[in-house]
């Protein structure tokens, strides 16, 4: 009988449930949407009702309605969840109120009760595990922000003042696994909802951005990854828990011991695309539509006839004030009458480019090393345009994978590997995350984007004082 493994990837817009086959390839795909997010009150993030698990099942339902393979084979469950999430649980471990999202501002403070039956605090995988399992066990590699953890032991502290200063005791606390760990077995009840086989191994994965880049192949040092989602990364791994770095944070990674270091970011990445997609209006989807194409695609073609640097216009895309200047904004600039949409959209893609260019080179700077390789994954990965820009801009040849979940490939490699159906995690790499293209940069246009470096770094500096100015006056 052929032997799959299942990965689960609960993102922050969507839970996506892939089926792959032995050999690593895909064969059948399940997602679900996840609704937009309750804010009750100011700094108050939640997501309704049970959506997280009721996603994760209709997923799995899903996927099983288009696998034309034997379930019985599936061997293994890789489980994947959105990182910086808090949930709070019952003593029989159901929600005692709603989860709390990354964006939620309790997730960044102790924890402080607010109902009397509160009896956990976990992850969103610490509740997931428990709707899957059954069991109060946890993947260590997801515990990141405000936790008693001993990060260099991959433990929860010893120091009890950690347990005080975090408002957590212990007793409301899962126990841990490492990633590639089995957390338990799925329960008959949540084979009835999932429509998955009883009694299948449910492994341990880490935060979403660490299995995204195990699923993306990242195991030299010299790699770089570019997530180019809603929030806009750039990943690297390691083995050293590094601290006191400015330029980028320490994930645990997807191995036991492993890293990932993950520079400064773009909020609102991607969703630029769509949002200036969305501008153009019903007349450019109808012209879209009349081509068989959509918007995207007739934007990208049209956006390949414009030259490197589009013509002067630039765009920097911090549509998200960080809290040390409250005042900055996104700016697009040079405008001289020669520019329309197709070099609108291409200076937009240049600006994520210019932008990550640059905070990946102040990791690789702290780190000390350099990046002879570039990996996209994402939404973003799969227009061609924006690869060519990546691969000018960063002078590396761009390298793109099969299938569509980087995050559900991660975990199925995690699950492949515990369940021995591949010996190690660089079979599993091998086997799993497998290269379709690789785009080189075109020297001429590198040449344009390195001389535009130095420009894209001056123009925050130049514009922050006269944003400030104007929320003086507009707020």
């Amino acid at each position: 009988m052929t032997r799959y493994v299942v990965g689960i990837d609960n993102g922050s817009q969507s839970s996506k449930v892939t089926i792959y086959d032995d050999h690593g390839r895909v064969c059948a795909v399940g997602r679900v949407p996840l609704p937009s997010n309750d804010s009750p009150r100011p700094g108050v993030v939640e997501y309704p009702d049970d959506v997280l698990w009721e996603s994760i099942a209709e997923a799995c339902r899903r996927a099983l309605s288009d696998f034309s393979g034997d379930p019985r084979g599936i061997v293994g469950i890789g489980l994947c969840t959105i990182r910086f999430c808090r949930a709070i649980l019952r003593s029989d471990g159901s929600l005692a109120q709603p989860v709390q999202s990354w964006m939620d501002e309790r997730v960044g403070r102790p924890y402080r009760a607010e109902v009397p039956d509160a009896a956990y605090v976990t992850t969103s995988s610490g509740y997931i595990t428990h709707r899957m399992t059954g069991n109060f066990t946890d993947t260590v590699a997801n515990y990141q922000g405000v936790w008693p953890l001993d990060a260099a032991h991959w433990a929860w502290s010893s120091d009890e003042q950690d347990y005080r200063r975090t408002g957590m005791p212990r007793r409301m606390l899962f126990d841990l696994v490492m990633p590639g760990e089995q957390l338990g077995t799925l329960t008959p009840a949540a084979a009835g909802s999932t429509g998955l086989p009883a009694g299948v191994p449910v492994i341990a994965t880490a935060n979403d951005k660490a299995v995204e880049a195990l699923g993306a192949g990242l195991q030299d040092p010299q790699s770089l990854l570019l997530s180019l989602g809603t929030y806009i990364a750039g990943m690297s791994v390691g083995d050293a828990g590094r601290t006191g770095a400015t330029s980028f944070w320490t994930n645990f990674g997807a191995e036991p011991g492993k890293h990932l270091y993950e520079s400064g970011g773009i909020r609102r990445g991607m969703w630029t695309v769509s949002w200036f997609r969305d501008l153009l209006g019903e007349g450019t989807v109808r012209e879209a539509e009349s081509r068989g194409e959509s918007v995207e695609e007739l934007l990208g073609r049209e956006a390949h006839g414009v030259p490197a640097g589009s013509d002067g216009l630039l765009t920097v895309p911090d549509w998200l004030a960080p809290a040390e200047v409250p005042s900055r904004k996104g700016s697009i600039l040079g405008f001289d009458g020669r520019q329309g949409r197709a070099h609108m959209f291409r200076s937009i893609l240049e600006g994520i480019a210019m932008t990550m260019k640059e905070r990946t080179d102040a990791m690789a700077a702290e780190l000390g090393t350099t990046f002879e390789h570039l990996v996209v994954t994402g939404g973003g990965a799969s227009s061609d345009l924006l690869t060519q820009i990546l691969a000018d801009v960063f002078d590396l040849e761009c390298l793109r994978l099969e299938g569509g979940s980087s995050a559900g490939r991660g975990a199925a490699i995690c699950a492949a590997v515990a369940t021995g159906l591949v010996p190690t995690v660089s079979d599993g790499v091998e086997r799993f995350a497998v290269v379709t293209d690789r785009t080189e940069p075109i020297p001429e246009n590198t040449e344009i984007y390195r001389d535009l470096e130095t420009v894209y770094r001056d123009v925050r500096a130049a514009t922050d004082g006269i944003y400030r100015r104007t929320r003086e006056t507009l707020g």
